[in-house]
């Protein structure tokens, strides 16, 4: 017989992630580009210098993250600090460097 509780795998969407947000950040360039008043339209939505509708947004990217954290595991991340420090050389050495070559290559190339 066939076993039909098949261990699910990751999900369209999250395999694809990659392509959604070069998708959205395409989008969001041709939308600058060609549709102008929409960007001014949005930014007319501003509170003590900060754009609501982006902290809208921000939220809703990162509350999901929120929800899914195990702070009980929080306390023995010092028992295998290895990815810790994996991230900590990746969010420090790495991508200041590469996030600087993309501005760049947007700022001064592109645009």
């Amino acid at each position: 017989m066939a076993n039909k509780n098949k261990a699910t795998g990751i999900s369209f969407f999250n395999k694809y992630l990659s392509v959604w947000v070069i998708l959205c950040m395409a989008a969001g360039v041709l939308i600058g580009r060609y549709l102008p008043a929409i960007p001014g339209f949005l930014g007319r939505f501003e509170y003590a210098n900060i754009s609501i509708p982006t902290a809208i947004l921000i939220w809703v990217m990162i509350y999901p993250m929120m929800m899914k954290v195990d702070f009980q595991s929080i306390k023995n991340v010092g028992k295998n600090p290895k990815g810790l420090y994996l991230t900590w050389i990746v969010n420090w050495l790495i991508k200041p460097f590469t996030m600087y070559a993309i501005a760049s290559f947007f700022l001064f190339i592109v645009f």
